[in-house]
């Protein structure tokens, strides 16, 4: 008897519309190309919706091939002027503004700059008092979106390679240079880019109390230089939004989460940027002890960025790990971290999951408590079930997933391929055999976590599930907490 479908509307997402075209990107490069091009071909709107946006940034750094200014700021204000008939939104989170500030920055709401009065800029802080809104999303004319894990600022541009030595990712006028990051987003278009639309209007009013209207665009969409991952596909769109004010709360992103984790069978591939969902990990050591359940497989930056986010969500996942260990009954988990030929990490910022070779979800969601109820998140999911051509699908899901595999792993697909043959199906001895030095994965280990266990990690000032005491009644139940497990 076939299993009902994974992806429902109204359960495990809101609904879910037709692709025609759409593209799994991995790394920045291809992801900062593909939207200015879109942008250029814009008609009537382009809406922008973001956790940050840093003007600074290039779309090419590498080699300049396309029209206009390339620089992030530089290149609006010069789209604004050329394009008056067209109206272009962006929204950023408040905090986000603050943290640019803080690091030097000046938001895009007050830099100088030649903006018309097409260009439309808001600080969106309708939240609850320490939340977040954390979805990437962009939309032109609704009839092409991008919606994902990468953020339109400093510290994303990357490729495949992850070099040490990748000047590329230098802003310009700075002397530093980021770390390898791996990241991923979708870009889509047809019904679905309408449905990301609904969403940016949605935020949009919920910031401003401005309704917009959907565009009429009678030209054909242009389509980015980017090959395609599939054509005609059914897409599922899943959100998390907090309770706020008169909204009510939406988890479906944690529905979609906790139906893939009941369901897989032989594997689930997740990666992540963080790992501190106790909800979700409970779930997974369920699985892990039953005597024929899948193979669990995380990969995880070796680090959270900043001192503040190591302290608190380096010893959550240090916490989480343990309790997946501790219950990993038949030895079928595994959670990794890529590093560089020289074997510095690269920080894994893509939010990923893999159902065996059925569902792929891409978005902006991490396995944390926030993601599921408190901050503002957005996913997106293909069901290979769903699909014209099921069988097609799931080859091209296995595919995809032995892609970043074997990208992480530094080896080709087809020596993924014949490893995961002698290891008889599993992809925790296929890792096994190929990891070692250099460009690999490496394997967390139980010794080299324990010094990571940090008291902030269990504090739910940190990582809120969701909407409950005030800012000010969690700050001081925080502060006591930290203090009783201080004494203790």
């Amino acid at each position: 008897m076939a299993l009902e479908n994974m992806l429902v509307p109204g359960k495990t997402c809101q609904r879910i519309e037709r692709a025609d075209r759409l593209r799994i990107i991995f790394e920045g490069r291809d992801y900062f190309s593909a939207v200015k091009q879109a942008m250029l071909n814009a008609e009537k709107t382009i809406m922008m919706i973001g956790w940050d946006f840093d003007t600074r940034i290039e779309f090419e750094p590498d080699e300049k091939r396309l029209d206009g200014p390339n620089q992030l700021g530089e290149f609006l204000s010069w789209l604004t002027q050329e394009r008056e008939h067209m109206q272009l939104y962006m929204l950023k989170w408040n905090v986000g503004a603050m943290q640019s500030i803080l690091r030097g920055m000046v938001p895009i709401g007050v830099r100088p700059m030649r903006f018309n009065s097409n260009f439309h800029f808001h600080l969106d802080s309708t939240h609850p008092v320490g939340a977040a809104h954390h979805s990437k999303i962009i939309v032109i004319d609704d009839q092409i979106a991008f919606c994902g894990g990468i953020d339109m600022t400093a510290g994303r541009w990357d490729t495949c390679d992850h070099l040490d030595d990748q000047p590329c990712r230098t802003l310009p006028g700075e002397s530093e240079m980021p770390k390898p990051w791996h990241d991923a987003t979708i870009a889509a278009s047809g019904d679905i880019a309408c449905a990301l639309g609904d969403v940016a209007r949605e935020r949009w009013l919920r910031a401003t109390g401005e309704e917009l209207p959907p565009p009429q665009c009678d030209n054909d969409p242009v389509w980015p230089d980017l090959d395609l991952t599939w054509s005609n596909v059914p897409v599922a769109l899943a959100r998390t939004f907090p309770g706020f004010q008169d909204y009510d709360e939406v988890r479906e992103i944690e529905a979609l989460y906790l139906a893939a984790i009941a369901r897989a069978k032989d594997t689930l591939y997740i990666e992540s940027q963080y790992l501190a969902s106790s909800k979700l990990v409970h779930a997974m050591t369920e699985r892990l002890q039953e005597e024929d359940g899948p193979e669990i497989i995380l990969v995880l930056p070796r680090n959270a960025e900043g001192w503040l986010r190591q302290k608190a969500m380096d010893g959550a996942r240090v916490r989480m790990l343990e309790h997946l260990w501790a219950h990993d009954t038949y030895n079928r988990f595994a959670a990794y971290y890529p590093v560089t030929t020289s074997g510095e990490p690269i920080y894994v910022h893509a939010k990923i999951l893999i159902l065996d070779d059925d569902v792929i979800r891409v978005g902006s969601s991490n396995l944390n408590n926030r993601s599921m109820g408190f901050d503002t998140e957005t996913d997106l999911a293909v069901e290979a079930a769903q699909c014209e051509d099921p069988a097609a699908i799931r080859a091209s899901i296995a595919g995809l997933r032995a892609s970043l595999i074997s990208e992480h792993l530094g080896v080709s697909e087809e020596k993924l391929a014949d490893a995961v043959s002698a290891s008889r199906g599993s992809l925790i001895g296929a890792i096994t055999m190929l990891k070692g030095e250099g460009r690999s994965l490496r394997l967390f280990e139980q010794s080299e976590v324990n010094g990571e266990a940090n008291i902030l990690a269990e504090n739910e000032f940190a990582d809120p599930e969701q909407v409950g005491e005030g800012l000010a009644e969690r700050l001081v139940n925080g502060v006591r907490d930290l203090v009783g497990n201080v004494a203790e």
